[in-house]
């Protein structure tokens, strides 16, 4: 038998689900934040916090924006009917924004990438996405160093 879930578990703002490398293995130029096409299930599972972007990147279809290999895990208490866990999903944005975007993923070393997913102060469900370029293994180490300063300096300071 599912497991009963307590309404003090449910999320109804805030965040559900961020990708920490994203900003660490990309150099982020631009964000957006768009809403989801996603269906009742999807959401229900989304309020539990069962969500992963980590390997989530938006595609081209038919000039429109999907986010591919963004993962929501089915719904414990599902009917007789249930979601695919690792569908494409499509990205809900202004019409200008689409052309930004897709042509700057036409462009050669451009990458969409999924930075955080939230529920806004509305309740609604929306995806914080960044357009960027993969990090070299340098840059990644100069990120690295800059973050150890930066904690090291706080320890100095605090002290």
């Amino acid at each position: 038998m599912a497991q009963k879930n307590k309404k003090s578990d449910f999320i109804s703002t805030g965040l559900v689900a961020p990708n920490r490398r994203a900003r660490f293995d990309y150099t982020i130029n631009e964000t957006f934040e768009a809403g989801l096409i996603l269906t009742g299930t999807e959401v229900k599972s989304l309020r539990l916090g069962h969500a992963n972007i980590n390997d989530a990147y938006g595609i081209i279809e038919k000039d429109e924006l999907y986010m591919s290999n963004m993962f929501i895990a089915a719904y414990d208490n599902q009917g007789y009917a249930s979601h695919a866990e690792r569908r494409n999903r499509k990205l809900l944005l202004h019409h200008r924004e689409i052309v930004k975007i897709i042509n700057a993923l036409n462009r050669k070393g451009s990458t969409l990438v999924a930075i955080k997913l939230y529920f806004d102060k509305r309740g609604r469900a929306k995806l914080e996405i960044g357009l960027g370029t993969g990090k070299k293994l340098y840059d990644k180490r100069e990120t690295m160093k800059e973050r150890d300063w930066n904690r090291e300096k706080a320890r100095i300071m605090a002290h």
